[in-house]
């Protein structure tokens, strides 16, 4: 079964978590299939970027966020409470630029 969890990076207590999709067997430092995002807790306030389409796209594919990363997930609206998926997968990155105009 295929998860999307959190790994932690950091210092010694001073934490970040990037958002990773991994196979549930792997290792928690160890292989991972994507990262979707990272998570920095300590921040004021607590900055939390995921890329909503690969997060569709994975969850649209059967991956099961954990616990945490759940609660992520829906603070960023992405899933619905019942756990939904709420952005299409082939939607753009909201920080995507527009297209350069080829005639100009």
């Amino acid at each position: 079964m295929v998860r999307i969890r959190l790994v932690r990076v950091g210092r010694k207590h001073k934490p970040t978590y990037r958002i990773m999709v991994a196979d549930s067997r792997a290792a928690n430092q160890g292989r991972f299939i994507d990262n979707i995002g990272h998570c920095n807790p300590r921040a004021e306030p607590e900055v939390v970027v995921i890329d909503a389409a690969k997060a569709a796209h994975r969850l649209s594919r059967g991956a099961q966020p954990s616990a945490a990363v759940a609660r992520l997930l829906k603070a960023q609206r992405i899933v619905d409470e019942n756990g939904a998926v709420q952005v299409t997968a082939d939607a753009p990155a909201e920080d995507a630029s527009p297209e350069p105009d080829a005639g100009a």
